[in-house]
């Protein structure tokens, strides 16, 4: 048992990829458990999901919140996994203060979506650390999304795991789903390549105006939902903070499950 986190806690961004992932023990699942057993144990966690992409902010705050399965067509053993862990209302209420003027709702209908447990399922399989969700605003550019995880940023030196979980690249219309492994497409490639070293450069202006970066960023992130949560982690960043890339990899040609731990 890892012991209780003494301060900063790192900020990580996780590719999760496949809802089946969940299920599934491979060489991403197994990272993620590593990166668990690896960590100090955080006093509570804040998930910003692709997958809870609305107009407006809004943040989970009941004590505890529902397993959401939003998918389709998988097998049914997927939509019976429950992730039991705790909300956090007191948490809740920190982080509106923290995102203050931006209004953040308070939410008691939404829960943890497939984009949160089935990373944490591996991550902390006990479910015993509290959990709370953070919306992302569709309405709002990137830069904005960038300032919010600047301003959760204090919440690391209070014991508290930033986790953005999407993937850098994720092009579905381009995923081979056929069982036969693929190479990567050439333009993951090279986005990937040029994105990793902006982070290791710690020059994060490029990856906020992504779609300025031309053909192969558009290629690799044509809608932002599982993009943004990485601009989060990276806002929290602070001077000196290492990057590091413990989980990396392609699924499909098309989705990159490179993880991006800050600190």
């Amino acid at each position: 048992m890892t012991t209780t986190a003494t301060t900063p806690m790192p900020a990580i961004f996780f590719g999760h990829g496949n809802p089946m992932n969940a299920l599934q023990e491979n060489s991403f699942t197994q990272a993620w458990a590593g990166i668990g057993r690896a960590l100090p144990r955080p006093k509570a966690i804040v998930a910003i999901s692709a997958h809870w992409y609305r107009p407006g902010t809004l943040v989970t705050t009941m004590k505890k919140p529902r397993t959401i399965h939003d998918f389709g067509g998988f097998p049914r053993p997927l939509y019976e996994v429950t992730y039991p862990a705790p909300g956090d209302p007191a948490l809740a209420a920190r982080v509106q203060k923290l995102l203050a003027p931006v209004v953040v709702e308070q939410d008691e209908l939404w829960g943890l979506d497939h984009g949160t447990w089935s990373v944490l399922v591996h991550v902390y399989p006990e479910a015993d650390i509290p959990v709370i969700q953070l919306s992302i605003d569709e309405t709002q550019p990137a830069a904005f999304h960038f300032e919010m995880g600047q301003r959760l940023a204090p919440l690391r030196d209070e014991g508290i795991l930033i986790m953005g979980s999407g993937n850098m690249v994720h092009n579905l219309h381009a995923f081979a789903w056929g069982r036969h492994p693929v190479e990567p497409f050439d333009w993951l490639i090279r986005f990937e390549k040029q994105a990793r070293a902006l982070m290791l450069e710690n020059d994060p202006e490029p990856l906020i105006e992504y779609e300025a970066l031309g053909r192969d960023a558009m290629l690799s992130a044509p809608t932002p939902d599982h993009y943004l949560p990485l601009l989060y982690v990276l806002g929290a960043r602070r001077e000196g903070d290492e990057v590091t890339f413990p989980v990396e990899g392609v699924d499909g040609g098309s989705i990159s499950m490179l993880t991006v731990r800050i600190g």
